[in-house]
């Protein structure tokens, strides 16, 4: 059962301990500095609040909050001294590095010492008490987790009959199963009702209020993971896979422990939710600079851009981004108007339709300066796969069923694809490039997003855009 205030319960207590830590850090301050001390005042408690949000926000980037039942107290203190020093790092460049009432540097050690002790204790005892009562919550039944089962034969009753021993401390509910069409046994009958098939999977998991998909297939029944794992692909599940022994030999997958059962769980989540916030700061920053700094420029382009051929000076057109939403990409016109007047078409090198100075822009990619405002609204990112037409695009999908990987995330600017593979000319070379993007997909991080700007801005100097 999907309760959204479980994140709430960790997230409010740490907000009340690190108020609390941050107000005996004050006195504590007080007399180390042999200042005198004075009673709480209304200004202390409100920087103390904001002290506390910081703290939360903080957490939230961490992904502390995200899977709150998926830590032992273990982990949780060892994170949680981690994401402390962090912070305290963070406050003492900020807000205590320049204290006016320190006078020898002995006492910034000292006050750095005592405020990274005091917020680690308090929010430490918050976060055992908020483990505690999650997992009452657990025994006593009151949470729970609606669990899917994807497979039929010894692998499937295998988890049902092991994670059923352990609900009072897991919390699974097994709601239904799933049996694949060549499922020769069924051994779930006995305990679970079948309501459903592989096609309808995702009508399941709405009308059961599935939280979470446990996949246990035979060895001959694998050729259907790649279906299941697409078609519940978004979906706010998560998902837990039995991995197969020579995987678990190998090392080629990563496995975590649940009771007695080794199990390989499938993250959504591309990037750290830090980065991913970090990211789209930077898409917003860089966006606003190349608008503003460089509307002088902007100006003179757009003005070659009309004096070079008739037609308006920008070129909207329907792409697919995120999630397979439409949106209206912009451009500086390279083509002559009625470019596409028999149909959609990919340029190449020789192609009459482009201007001499839609050339020009093509290979020094001026021409796609105006995206930074489809970055700004969120249509786009700097780094992304190239968004295409769904024209192109569902003669993509019949080559290559993986395309719809790239909407995962805001399309790009500028991408992997384009800087390695560079523009295609026909749907072979298209796919052939996707290999680039998903590899982007599967790698995503702001260190490899600023190798491929770096790529980009040398594409442009020496002109090899298309």
């Amino acid at each position: 059962m999907k309760r959204p205030y479980y994140s709430l319960i960790p997230a409010s207590l740490d907000f009340v301990a690190s108020v609390v830590a941050w107000i005996i850090f004050f006195y504590n301050r007080k007399q180390l500095l042999h200042e005198e001390t004075q009673s709480i005042e209304v200004s202390l408690i409100m920087n103390a609040a904001v002290i506390g949000l910081f703290w939360v926000g903080l957490n939230i980037l961490a992904g502390s909050y995200t899977d709150v039942f998926g830590k032992t107290r273990i982990q949780e203190l060892f994170k949680g001294f981690n994401h402390t020093l962090i912070g305290v790092v963070i406050i003492f460049f900020t807000l205590l590095l320049d204290d006016q009432g320190i006078n020898q540097y002995q006492e910034y050690y000292k006050t750095f010492a005592s405020y990274f002790i005091i917020q680690f204790l308090c929010t430490s005892f918050s976060k055992i008490i908020s483990f505690t009562y999650l997992r009452e919550q657990v025994a006593s039944g009151k949470i729970y987790f609606n669990t899917l089962i994807v497979g039929s034969g010894k692998a499937a009753r295998n988890v049902y009959d092991e994670l059923q021993q352990r609900k009072s401390t897991l919390g699974f509910s097994f709601v239904t199963y799933i049996p694949t069409p060549i499922s020769n046994v069924d051994l779930c009958a006995p305990v679970l009702k079948s309501i459903g098939d592989l096609e309808r999977i995702n009508t399941v998991i709405h009308r059961c209020r599935i939280d979470r998909v446990m996949i246990a297939l035979e060895k001959e029944e694998h050729e259907y993971l790649e279906q299941v794992l697409g078609s519940i692909e978004g979906e706010s599940v998560k998902t837990n896979i039995i991995p197969e022994n020579y995987q678990l030999i190998l090392g080629s997958v990563k496995v975590k422990l649940l009771s007695n059962l080794p199990l390989l769980e499938i993250n959504q989540d591309l990037i750290p939710v830090w980065q991913k916030v970090l990211k789209r700061f930077i898409d917003i920053i860089a966006a606003l600079f190349v608008l503003v700094a460089g509307a002088p420029f902007l100006l003179v382009v757009a003005l070659l851009t009309k004096l070079s051929s008739k037609g308006p000076v920008f070129y909207k057109q329907e792409r697919i981004g995120r999630n397979a939403e439409p949106f209206k990409i912009i451009k500086f016109r390279s083509m002559y108007i009625d470019s596409e007047k028999l149909g959609p078409a990919l340029a190449n090198d020789k192609d009459s339709r482009i201007t001499p100075w839609g050339k020009i822009m093509r290979k020094t990619r001026l021409d796609e300066f105006p995206q930074f405002y489809n970055v700004l609204k969120g249509d786009m990112s700097l780094v992304g796969p190239r968004p295409e037409r769904q024209f192109f695009i569902d003669q993509i999908m019949a080559q290559a069923p993986y395309y719809k990987h790239l909407h995962k995330v805001r399309p790009g600017i500028t991408s992997m694809g384009q800087v390695k593979f560079g523009y295609a000319e026909n749907v072979d070379q298209m796919v052939d490039r996707l290999r680039y993007d998903i590899l982007y997909i599967e790698n995503m991080s702001l260190s490899l997003d600023f190798e491929i700007m770096l790529d980009t801005v040398l594409i442009m100097f020496q002109g090899r855009g298309k």
